[in-house]
C-alpha cells in the first residue's frame, strides 16, 4: 500500500511493484487511524507524509516492510517496527542533495537581498531601492550551519563563493574534519549568537525538535536571518512569529512549517506566519526536481520489493534481527 502521495499518479511504483507480482493499493491517508483502516493486512507500506506509528504497526497482521519516500524517518516509529521484525527503509541523502543545497542558498540570497520584498513592492507600483532597506553586504559576514552532514557540506561549498565566513556546529563530527573543509567549528551557543545567517540542516529527533524556540531565538542577532531546510518542527512556529514581529531577528526563510500542511486534510493557509513580510515560505520543496522525484519513487518501490522477495534492503534504517518476526 502507498499510504499517501502527492505525485499525481503512481505509475512508477505500479510498474515496479506489480511487475514483481504484487498488488498495489494507492491510498491518501491523512492520519494514523486511516493507515490502520486501510493497511491492516498489507505486506508492505510506502509512506510520504502520513505517520506510521506504533498504533498502526501493532495492528499490522503481515507487514514486512515500511519504505519511506525520502531520507528522514521521523514519521515512522522505527523502534516499534523493529520489535515486530518489520524492515524500515529510506532513501540516502544523495537523491536530492544537490537540490536541497541549491534551495537553501536560494532562500538565503532571496531573504538577504530582499528579493520577495522588492517583487511585491514593484508589482504595487513602488520603484525604489529603499523598499528593501536595510540590506547588508554578504562578504565578510558569518554563515552558520546547524549540522554538517552531506547536504550541509554542499551548502557550505556554495556559500563560500559569496565571501562569507562559514561556521558549523555538529556534535557528532570531529573538529578537524570541519577545519579541513575551511569551516570553523563552533559550539551551539557560538553559532546561535554569532551567525548573521543560520541555516538549519539537521535531522528531526527528540533532541532537535523545537531547537529554535523563544529562548534560542532571543539569543540571535537582531540583524540575523534564519533559514530552515531541515525539518519544520525544529523551528517553533509561534516562537519564530514572535521573533519576526518583535524584531528579535531580521528575517526567516522556511521550507516547511512546524505542522506540515501536506499532512492535513482540507488545509487552509491560516498560519499567521503567512501574513508577515519578512519571512519566505516554500512548501517543503527543497528536494524537488523532476530527476529527484523520479529517483525517490523508484527507490521506495524497489526497496519494498527487495524486502518482500527475500533480499536485503540497500538502505535499511533498522536491524530487523533485533525484533521478533
Amino acid at each position: 500500500m502507498i499510504a499517501d502521495y502527492d505525485f499525481g499518479d503512481v505509475d512508477i511504483e505500479r510498474a515496479i511493484i506489480e511487475g514483481a507480482g504484487f498488488e498495489l493499493l494507492a491510498e491518501q491517508c491523512k492520519s494514523e487511524d486511516e493507515v490502520i483502516e486501510k493497511g491492516r493486512d498489507v505486506d508492505g507500506v510506502l509512506t510520504q507524509y502520513v505517520r506510521v506509528g506504533s498504533r498502526a504497526i501493532d495492528t499490522f497482521t503481515r507487514c514486512r516492510v515500511i519504505a519511506r519516500y525520502g531520507t528522514g524517518v521521523d514519521i515512522v516509529d522505527v523502534d516499534a517496527a523493529t520489535r515486530r521484525g518489520i524492515q524500515v527503509t529510506n532513501a540516502p541523502n544523495e537523491w536530492c542533495a544537490e537540490e536541497v543545497a541549491d534551495h537553501a542558498v536560494a532562500l538565503w540570497l532571496a531573504a538577504a537581498r530582499k528579493i520577495c520584498v522588492y517583487d511585491r513592492e514593484t508589482r504595487k507600483g513602488v520603484w525604489q531601492w529603499q523598499s528593501g532597506q536595510p540590506i547588508w553586504r554578504l562578504r565578510g559576514r558569518v554563515f552558520g550551519l546547524l549540522s554538517f552532514g552531506f547536504i550541509a557540506r554542499l551548502i557550505a561549498e556554495r556559500a563560500r563563493a559569496f565571501g562569507v565566513e562559514v561556521w558549523a556546529h555538529d556534535p557528532f563530527l570531529d573538529e578537524s574534519g570541519l577545519r579541513s573543509r575551511q569551516v570553523r567549528p563552533v559550539s551551539f551557543d557560538q553559532l546561535v549568537e554569532g551567525a548573521d545567517y543560520l541555516v538549519v540542516q539537521a535531522p528531526l529527533t527528540p533532541e532537535t525538535r523545537r531547537t529554535f524556540d523563544r529562548t534560542t531565538l532571543r539569543r540571535m542577532k537582531p540583524t540575523a536571518i534564519l533559514i530552515n531546510t531541515g525539518r519544520g518542527p525544529i523551528v517553533e512556529d509561534a516562537a519564530i512569529h514572535q521573533a519576526l514581529t518583535e524584531g528579535w531577528i531580521a528575517g526567516a526563510a522556511l521550507d516547511d512549517l512546524e505542522e506540515e500542511p501536506a499532512k492535513q486534510r482540507d488545509w487552509r493557509p491560516r498560519n499567521p506566519l503567512f501574513a508577515l513580510p519578512n519571512v519566505i515560505i516554500s512548501p517543503h520543496a527543497a528536494y524537488y526536481s523532476e530527476e529527484a522525484i523520479t529517483t525517490v519513487r523508484r527507490i521506495a518501490a524497489e526497496e519494498a520489493v527487495r524486502v518482500l522477495t527475500g533480499q536485503s534492503a540497500r538502505s535499511p534504517v533498522n536491524d530487523v534481527t533485533a525484533g521478533s518476526p
